[in-house]
């Protein structure tokens, strides 16, 4: 017999996500602010809330998947918040918010006797599809983590980050980095191959077997650069809301991100020209912009 469970943000991720939830046999409660992304769960048989308090009216587990750390701390605080609900025990925010945020709702949470977790999730839509993610869970002991482990493993492979709130969160954003980092200076060496005559498809089968492999080369451009489809499923505002977050806390902790600087940078010159839905390959044709490149459309 499944649980009635939560589910605030049902987007792509959190629709993906969630639908994995109803496919092991739970109930779900769910808001969202877009009907659309509510229908295909209601169709599935799951609950419509109004609010996010609505969903913790309803059930004591309530998961949160939603883009911004002020969309979450009106989720969690807000005068409609999961908060003020009457059913809940368990919050758990799987998204990428920052470890400060992370840590005053959990503050906050707790001293209404709401258990507040972060676990931040990666993988992108594909896993949360298959239920193949990274969630890095942080703000509960390991007996905790490991009483939750049969709900929470249902989305992916867990990773427990320790007690303090927001460790996962601080992993999530390194992570981001790191995967942005891929992808720009992925970019800058394909437009210096292609322009001088390079066959990109080679270029990425050579790289994916040399020193230079990395994520991108692995996968994004196999999948939405080459075919220029710019749909790898990560939208560049998010990106560049990550790595902005990244570099704050690094800055607020003494750790230099000069690499990092330049990436916050290119994501947002492609949040200007290209606007903040378009996918973060699209860094890559402000590359070939500069450059004078246009690659045709690879299968």
């Amino acid at each position: 017999m499944g649980e009635h469970i939560g589910f605030i943000g049902v987007g792509r991720m959190g629709g993906a996500m969630a639908g994995r939830l109803l496919d092991a046999g739970h109930t779900l409660t769910v808001f969202d602010v877009s009907e659309e992304a509510l229908r295909p769960l209601i169709e599935r048989g799951a609950t419509r809330a109004a609010t996010p308090k609505a969903v913790a009216d309803a059930a004591e587990l309530v998961f949160a998947s939603v883009p911004t750390p002020p969309i979450l701390q009106a989720t969690a605080l807000g005068a409609d918040g999961v908060i003020h609900g009457s059913k809940i025990k368990t919050f758990i925010d799987l998204s990428t918010t920052g470890p400060k945020v992370s840590a005053a709702v959990a503050k906050a949470l707790g001293e209404k006797g709401i258990e507040g977790l972060d676990a931040p999730v990666s993988g992108g839509v594909k896993g949360a599809q298959d239920g193949t993610l990274a969630i890095m869970v942080a703000g509960c002991g390991e007996n905790r983590f490991e009483a939750l482990r049969p709900v929470i493993g249902i989305l992916g492979k867990l990773f427990h980050m320790g007690e303090t709130p927001g460790a996962g969160q601080t992993m999530k954003l390194a992570n981001n980095l790191i995967a942005a980092c891929a992808i720009a200076i992925t970019a800058e060496g394909m437009a210096f191959g292609i322009k001088a005559g390079l066959d990109p498809k080679q270029m990425i089968e050579i790289l994916n077997v040399s020193s230079g492999m990395n994520t991108a080369t692995r996968d994004k451009w196999p999948r939405s650069v080459l075919p220029r489809t710019f749909d790898f499923g990560f939208a560049t505002a998010l990106s560049f809301k990550d790595v902005r977050l990244c570099l704050e806390e690094a800055e607020a902790m003494g750790v230099p991100m000069v690499v990092g600087s330049a990436v916050r940078q290119m994501l947002s010159i492609t949040n200007q020209m290209y606007g903040p839905d378009s996918d973060f390959t699209a860094m890559a044709k402000v590359v070939e912009t500069w450059a004078g490149v246009e690659p045709e459309p690879v299968k």
